[in-house]
C-alpha cells in the first residue's frame, strides 16, 4: 500500500509502499478512498522537528470497512464511513484531555491507501453525501460546529461575521451559520471569494486589505452578536469594535499569528466574551453530522489531486488561492 509520509521540518511528503496493516482489538482496517488536507497538517511541516520514525500524516478521510478486529463487529465490513480525527477527547466537554490529540500526528493519519483505527472513530457516511464529499467533513466541520454552537452559542437571526473566507473551517461556519437562518458576513483578502460567498448565502462581505474595512462593516451591518475568527494576528484588536454589547467571539486558529494586543476597555464595558476552541467531542462530530443530514449541506470543494500529486495539493493551500476543502483521491 501507498501513503504520504512526513519525514522532517519543511520537506515534501514522501510517498512510500509500506506493508498493508492489520486491525486488532477494536479496531477496523478502512480503504480509504479520499482524503482531505487541513492547514494543521502545513503548521506539523512547520513547526515540527521530527525525531523519530517518519509519520504518515492527514487527519480526513472516508472509505469502506475492508477488515476488524476481534472485538469490531465483522458486520462492518463493506460499511462506507468517515472518521472523526478527534482521537482520546476525555470526560470533560468542556475542554479536552491530557491523552487528547488528532490523527495524523503523531498517529497515522489518512494520507494512505489504508488506516487501521477504532472502531469508535468511525461513522457510518451521511446518505446525502458522497465518499468525496464526506471526505472535506471531519476535521474542519467539527471545528467550525463546536465555535459556532458550543462555544458562540449562535442563535436564529444574530449578525455572525466570518473571518477569512476561503478555508474548510470558515466555509462550515458560513454553512452552518446561514442553515441557522443567522445573518451572515464574511471578510477575505479576495474580491473573488467574497462574491463566491455571497452565493452561498453570505449578505455582504468586507476586504480586509481595505484601510477602511471595519468603517465599512459597522455601516453595513451596525455590529456583530458573533465573530468566528481563525487568523489572530494584529487584525484581532479591529474586532471590538464591530461587536454588539454582549457579543462573543470564537477563534480556533492562528494564521496571521499572536495576537499583539486586546483593547481592554472595550473588553469589559462591551462585555465582550472571547472564546479558544479546539476540534471537538465525540456528541459534537454526532450533532454536526445530525445538521448536515437534515439541512443537505455539502462541502464545497475547491480541487480534487490524485495521492501522487499531494505537494501540488500543498502548494495550492500554502499559495491561499483556494477557496474550499483540497481533496486527494486516494482510491
Amino acid at each position: 500500500m501507498r501513503a504520504a509520509f512526513f519525514t522532517g521540518q519543511n520537506l515534501p511528503l514522501e510517498i512510500r509502499e509500506i506493508k498493508k496493516p492489520k486491525p486488532v482489538k477494536d479496531e477496523v482496517l478502512v480503504r480509504l478512498h479520499y482524503a482531505a488536507l487541513n492547514h494543521r497538517d502545513i503548521w506539523v511541516q512547520k513547526d515540527t522537528n521530527l525525531t523519530g520514525q517518519p509519520v504518515v500524516l492527514g487527519s480526513d478521510g472516508c472509505g469502506v470497512i475492508e477488515d476488524t478486529g476481534e472485538d469490531a463487529d465483522p458486520l462492518l465490513t463493506g460499511a462506507e464511513v468517515i472518521i472523526n480525527p478527534s482521537l482520546n477527547w476525555g470526560n470533560n466537554p468542556v475542554v479536552q484531555g491530557d491523552t487528547f490529540k488528532i490523527l495524523g500526528y503523531p498517529d497515522a493519519g489518512t494520507f494512505s491507501d489504508y488506516i487501521c483505527i477504532s472502531k469508535k472513530q468511525v461513522f457510518e457516511k451521511p446518505e446525502h453525501l458522497s465518499l468525496q464529499e464526506a471526505a472535506a467533513v471531519p476535521l474542519a466541520g467539527l471545528t467550525a460546529y463546536r465555535a459556532l454552537f458550543s462555544k458562540a452559542r449562535l442563535r436564529a437571526k444574530e449578525k455572525v461575521l466570518i473571518t477569512g473566507i476561503g478555508g474548510g473551517a470558515a466555509l462550515w461556519a458560513m454553512q452552518f451559520a446561514v442553515a441557522y437562518q443567522a445573518r451572515v458576513y464574511v471578510t477575505s483578502g479576495s474580491n473573488e471569494k467574497i462574491e463566491k460567498a455571497k452565493t452561498l448565502g453570505a449578505i455582504q462581505g468586507f476586504n480586509y486589505t481595505d484601510p477602511e474595512w471595519t468603517t465599512q462593516a459597522l455601516k453595513e451591518a451596525g455590529g456583530f452578536d458573533i465573530v468566528i475568527d481563525s487568523a489572530g494576528g494584529p487584525q484581532f484588536s479591529q474586532l471590538f469594535d464591530l461587536m454588539m454589547p454582549g457579543g462573543r467571539i470564537a477563534i480556533f486558529g492562528r494564521t496571521a499569528g499572536n495576537i499583539p494586543d486586546v483593547p481592554t476597555r472595550l473588553l469589559y464595558w462591551k462585555q465582550i466574551s472571547i472564546h479558544g476552541s479546539t476540534m471537538g467531542t465525540r456528541d459534537e462530530f454526532l450533532s454536526m453530522l445530525d445538521l448536515l443530514e437534515s439541512r443537505n449541506l455539502k462541502p464545497v470543494i475547491d480541487k480534487v489531486y490524485p495521492l501522487e500529486e499531494i505537494d501540488t495539493a500543498f502548494q495550492r493551500m500554502k499559495s491561499g488561492n483556494h477557496f474550499g476543502k483540497i481533496v486527494l483521491q486516494v482510491k
